[in-house]
């Protein structure tokens, strides 16, 4: 009989009480046409039925293996404690509420193993709820269409300043060693940890990789609890914008100009404007001081950006 394929890659799955959506995420593992993969399922200390079910996975698939965090250490640590076990010659992550597509690392895996780069990283969009109990995806919204198509192999952040807008851990796949060789490590104790990892890959790698193709669906839940649906709360709005300002920081130290002028137009465009339109209507002075100084902070590097946004300087000074 021949021996199962070694596998080449490692999905690390971080999930906090998930257990309304961890069924799907698992069975997007299951459903991708390259088998050669392991996942890692970190349960950080969920108190519903997620342990249950990472166990019923790993026990019915010899490819998912379980931790267990007995007190809750968030999802920066929960992804560093995926990644300290990891062995495979490639590592991505998934989101126990988010779904890969069905080719994502057939696709992902083909193209950094071919181009040589340190990483790939592809499309994603929103699973948005329909009122029905249902989710549906929506469209490639622009700026990630602009970081990630056409496709490029062992391209850099300079060729390509734009790929800076996909600031997202599960969109990508990298190799293990340049994890390990740049010392990579998502912050602990943080929301958006993500974003300071991203720019730190695009500003480290050598070259790096980006596909058109949509492989992942990310959920934004019905309930409201995500993280990136709480912005209206001052310790997450505090932790967001310090992710976005030490990533332009990153990409400023390694002289990636063009690169940080890129995402300081994108986040006056996309992300400040929505978070003026809470400001105005927020119950605390803070939350309007803090977001104030961010984005005067922004509008000095890039006046002319704010002549085609919905910032209204009024709402914070």
């Amino acid at each position: 009989m021949a021996a199962d394929p070694e596998p080449v890659v490692t999905i690390v799955v971080p999930g906090f009480d998930v257990a309304e959506y961890a069924v799907e995420a698992l069975d997007s593992l299951r459903r991708q046409t390259l088998r050669e993969w392991i996942a890692i399922l970190v349960d950080d200390a969920s108190t519903d039925a997620t342990p249950d079910l990472f166990a019923e996975a790993a026990a019915s698939d010899p490819r998912y293996r379980v931790v267990r965090h007995e007190t809750r250490r968030g999802l920066g640590a929960a992804r560093n404690a995926g990644l300290d076990l990891v062995e495979t010659p490639f590592v991505g992550f998934l989101d126990a509420d988010d779904v890969l597509t069905e080719r994502a690392l057939e696709r992902l895996v083909g193209t950094v193993s071919a181009s040589g780069s340190d990483f790939a990283c592809g499309a994603y969009v929103r699973l948005r709820p329909d009122g029905a109990g249902a989710y549906v995806p929506g469209d490639v919204q622009r700026w990630v269409r602009e970081a990630t198509s056409p496709a490029r192999t062992a391209t850099t952040i300079d060729q390509h300043p734009a790929a800076s807008g996909n600031i997202v851990a599960w969109s990508k796949v990298s190799r293990t060693d340049f994890w390990r060789r740049a010392g990579l490590r998502f912050p602990e104790g943080v929301a958006y940890e993500d974003q300071l990892i991203a720019q730190r890959m695009y500003s480290l790698a050598r070259a790096f990789d980006t596909i058109p193709d949509v492989v992942v669906r990310w959920r934004e839940r019905a309930d409201g609890t995500s993280i990136t649906q709480r912005k209206n709360e001052l310790p997450v709005l505090v932790d967001y914008l310090t992710a976005m300002r030490e990533g332009i920081a990153v990409l400023d130290e390694g002289g990636h100009t063009a690169a940080a002028a890129a995402r300081v137009r994108l986040i006056l465009e996309l992300d400040v404007p929505p978070l003026v339109r809470l400001a105005q209507v927020h119950p605390d002075d803070e939350y309007r001081r803090v977001l104030g100084d961010f984005v005067r902070g922004l509008v000095a590097r890039a006046p002319e950006a704010t002549t085609s946004t919905e910032i209204d300087a009024a709402a914070l000074w």
